[in-house]
């Protein structure tokens, strides 16, 4: 069975991460396989938004340690550098929605990868912790950049280093989420998010998304002109001429993703 589960759907692509005996922690055989899957994302015109979840009752419990401990391992930096580095990248880079909905545990780099996308919803039973610190490492796969501007650096500080265990709700009030659902609904609801990402203006929303990226290091002027230059873009775009013509019209508006 293949550690990533990949099939589309209604122009939405559903990643599984698919080890759940091991809690679905990353060894070098699912890190490159998801790298695969999002490339394919990112090039097709069918795909207009990528659902991550896990399979079983976790999410993602980060790296499988018996992978960094076997002498015929990679070694951290390989890991990092090859593995982990590269799918936090192709997230932020895709020029379309990413949801990650966490069913279960999220831990170390699994909740990372989870933060990096665009959209985060929980079930009720999911958890979050930055587990580095329990044995003696730091936080990788972005989550020294992500997890202050989601909630500030004091809380931020105090997760990394004590290593504390939030629950969803916890984290909902903390803003590292979009929406948490019960454990019946989860599915369901997380998958409708998705499904209205897909039929929303797919460019528009790529650059949302290339705009929210440039925020965290540009001025306001430069901010401004990147508003400018994105809003042009996005007003030539056949789906900006079917959602003023679909307002005008009092219709519901048909978007292509073009």
């Amino acid at each position: 069975m293949s550690t990533i589960l990949f099939h589309v759907e209604n122009h939405i692509a559903f990643i599984l991460l698919n080890r759940p005996d091991k809690l679905n922690s990353f060894n070098k055989e699912m890190a490159l396989l998801l790298q695969n899957r999002l490339d394919e994302c990112a090039a097709s015109p069918q795909i207009r938004c990528v659902y991550i979840t896990g399979a079983g009752k976790g999410f993602c419990a980060g790296q499988d340690l018996a992978e960094v401990v076997s002498p015929d391992g990679p070694g951290m930096q390989k890991i990092l550098s090859e593995q982990y580095n590269p799918v936090i990248a192709r997230i932020r880079n895709i020029s379309k929605p990413v949801v990650a909905a966490v069913n279960g545990v999220a831990a170390g780099a699994g909740a990372n990868i989870a933060l990096a996308c665009d959209i985060v919803v929980a079930s009720e039973q999911a958890s979050f912790i930055q587990a580095f610190s329990k044995i003696g490492l730091i936080p990788d796969s972005g989550g020294t950049y992500t997890l202050p501007r989601l909630i500030g650096l004091q809380k931020a500080s105090a997760l990394m280093m004590l290593g504390d265990k939030i629950s969803a709700t916890e984290a909902m009030h903390m803003g590292m989420l979009y929406k948490i659902f019960s454990n019946e609904s989860f599915e369901q609801e997380s998958k409708k998010i998705a499904a209205t990402l897909a039929q929303m203006p797919t460019k528009a929303l790529g650059y949302i998304k290339a705009a929210l990226n440039a925020s965290f290091k540009n001025t306001i002027e430069q901010q401004l002109q990147l508003e400018d230059i994105l809003q042009q873009q996005a007003a030539a775009t056949e789906d900006f001429t079917e959602g003023v013509n679909a307002f005008l019209e009092k219709r519901m508006p048909n978007f292509k993703g073009q």
